[in-house]
């Protein structure tokens, strides 16, 4: 399919526009895979908050030569499905782990986070992040953990004195 000039702009504005607003990347090969496969990819990205592109190369190469991700130039060989994260940097990996298990044909080349390229094997560091959610609930335990445990040792001589006083009562009306 022959694209026009603008097209082909829009296409690299289109890119460089989520790539700007990503805190992560993932490129992988889709070589082999049916439509059909492709677009339950698709599906699982849109449900997961993840922007999936497939575009020549020399196109994406011209969209992320001023992004964070233009380390990514080198590794721009072959059919490539790129996978941008919304908000969630392990949102992508996560994606793209857990497709590839089912679908042998999708091969993970690359990932960049924040300027740097990573090997396809770095993609479990990224993937088992913690997602937003799970880092706040995280982080609120750990801030109530003292708090907490000041409660509980406030709370316990009391309890301590009051069983104290009841095995003195039990003590007390067995003697008698």
């Amino acid at each position: 399919m022959v694209l026009r000039l603008e097209d082909k702009k829009a296409i690299v504005a289109k890119i460089a526009d989520i790539a700007a607003r990503s805190p992560s990347v993932v490129a992988a090969e889709y070589r082999g895979m049916t439509v059909e496969e492709m677009t339950q990819l698709r599906e699982t990205a849109r449900k997961t908050n993840v922007s999936v592109f497939v575009a020549r190369n020399t196109l994406v190469s011209r969209a992320l030569e001023n992004t964070e991700f233009s380390c990514m130039q080198e590794i721009l060989v072959g059919p490539l499905v790129l996978a941008f994260s919304k908000e969630d940097p392990g949102a992508a990996a996560r994606l793209m782990r857990d497709f590839a298990k089912d679908h042998e044909k999708l091969v993970i080349k690359a990932l960049a986070v924040d300027g740097k390229l990573l090997s396809a094997k770095d993609i479990g560091v990224l993937a088992n992040l913690p997602t937003r959610d799970q880092a706040l609930s995280t982080m609120m335990a750990v801030m109530q953990a003292p708090i907490v445990k000041f409660a509980r040792t406030l709370r316990e001589t009391h309890a301590k004195l009051l069983r104290t006083l009841v095995a003195l009562h039990i003590q007390k009306e067995g003697s008698v």
